[in-house]
């Protein structure tokens, strides 16, 4: 594993923006008012080639272990575990702080190795705070601005003689694994997001598979705010076989009216690039509220992504007249998302573990059906009966002719036919040959990507078409 780095400061002292600086992307929630980061985030980092991961932490703060605040610090506390170093953030145009000094006396009592950061160090302004810090007992601080990039270098110098080394070790390994690499080697880890929404039991539900409390959660609606990324080891009680799943937690979506707040629709925006990154999805429901509207626009969102989308009903372990709920949502399910019938349906509980083992077998098998690629033989074979079962119409007495189709990509699998006259092909006839693909092929709960193109008419040269034609939209 790479070096451990790991982010601990007061709230709002730019802990949030140094992650994004030193990760070189924005995948931490910025604002201006204090307490947005409330979960660990992980990311790779370089610094003039130094690699490491570093870890963003939810702002330090003086509260009751009860409390929401009190339940963030327990979750920085935690992040200490297994880090190489620390880097502690404080304010330098604000000045030291009480809360900036007990969080010294805390890491004092702790072996992790402390590279104090002074942040907002730009211009005059943050001169007396950067002398100051010396009064904390960390040795030389290390003047920065996080928000402009400026003394990333002295970070560089502070960090190398701490995790060097051990940052060596691991690129030359990861260099020697990568030269030894077999073409046909299996995917990688399932990149598996936990959608829903707010309270559904997401961040509740990746603590129980982990068998740790690694995402802070509680009654409170809505305490997810980034979507958080974890590499885990399942274990497949059947098979006894070890796999990898990097688990997405995300923010509960709430309908598109009611969410006002700039850090929600920020956290919204967020989950929904967390389902771009992700290969299959899990709606999670709530066995005491039901299927409403808004989880089959979550649904939709997943299929019009190209995801591999399967749903699982949470709390099932309080859920009242199981049978009856479970079929009505089936049900609904198969009526709302027409356009993929027979999504993968589960009842689990985080709270006892019921169903998470099958859920999970599922996932990687919905994962193959969604990486899959059919072999052209049999593709054009299913093809020419798909054709002798229902041929396509004869508008006007003129006959569409559909000659071949090929696959042309996998994740989501797409599909292109070729013929003529494809403009006069009905969306009936569409979805025949998609529903067809879905079931005679393995795509079964798949959403799959279906284009119609007409070969080049040289004939229309001079009228400025003879490209090819796709006709329609992907059909899904």
């Amino acid at each position: 594993m790479k070096p451990q780095v790991i982010i601990i400061g007061r709230p709002n002292v730019g802990k949030s923006t140094l992650f994004n600086r030193l990760v070189g992307k924005k995948l931490a929630l910025v604002d201006d008012q204090p307490g947005v980061t409330r979960d660990r985030r992980m990311g790779d980092a370089e610094i003039a080639g130094l690699q490491f991961t570093i870890v963003d932490t939810a702002g330090w703060e003086d509260e009751n272990e009860l409390t929401l605040p009190g339940r963030m610090r327990k979750q920085t506390e935690a992040s200490l575990e297994g880090a190489d170093v620390a880097l502690f953030v404080v304010d330098a145009r604000a000045g030291l702080t009480p809360l900036d000094e007990e969080i010294g006396r805390y890491l004092r009592e702790h072996d992790v190795p402390i590279v104090l950061v002074a942040n907002k160090a730009e211009g005059a302004a943050g001169e007396s705070g950067v002398l100051e810090s010396y009064s904390l007992g960390f040795g030389d601080p290390v003047p920065l601005s996080a928000e402009h990039g400026e003394g990333v270098a002295d970070l560089f110098s502070a960090l190398w003689p701490i995790i060097g080394e051990k940052a060596d070790a691991v690129e030359a390994a990861a260099q020697l694994a990568s030269e030894e690499e077999d073409e046909d080697a299996p995917l990688g880890p399932l990149k598996l997001a936990i959608v829903g929404r707010p309270n559904a039991g997401k961040s509740t539900l990746i603590n129980r598979l982990l068998g740790e409390d690694r995402l802070l959660t509680g009654p409170e609606a809505g305490i997810t705010r980034d979507s958080i990324a974890i590499d885990w080891e399942w274990t497949d009680p059947k098979s006894n076989e070890t796999r990898d799943i990097r688990l997405i937690d995300t923010a509960g979506m709430r309908k598109k009216r009611n969410v006002v707040e700039k850090l929600e629709k920020l956290s919204v925006a967020d989950a929904r690039r967390a389902v771009d990154f992700a290969e299959v999805v899990v709606l999670l429901l709530d066995a005491t509220q039901g299927l409403e509207h808004q989880d089959l626009k979550i649904a939709s969102l997943a299929l019009e992504e190209g995801r591999a989308l399967m749903i699982a009903i949470n709390k099932w372990d309080i859920a009242e007249d199981a049978s009856g709920l479970f079929n009505g949502i089936r049900a609904a399910l198969d009526d709302g998302l027409a356009q993929v019938r027979g999504v993968p349906l589960f009842a689990v509980s985080a709270k006892t573990g019921k169903g998470l083992d099958p859920m999970l077998k599922a996932a990687f098998d919905l994962r193959d059906s969604w990486s899959k690629r059919v072999p052209t033989a049999a593709l054009n074979r299913w093809f020419d009966d798909a054709m002798e079962a229902n041929p396509p119409p004869a508008p006007g007495g003129r006959r569409i002719k559909l000659r071949y189709i090929t696959q042309v990509g996998t994740r989501p699998p797409r599909f292109v036919i070729f013929g003529t006259r494809l403009d006069d092909l009905p969306k009936s006839y569409e979805r025949y040959l998609v529903n067809g693909i879905r079931a005679k092929l393995g795509f079964d709960a798949v959403p799959v990507r279906v284009s119609l193109k007409s070969p080049k008419n040289p004939y229309n040269a001079n009228k400025g078409g003879g490209g090819n034609y796709s006709g329609g939209s992907d059909k899904s």
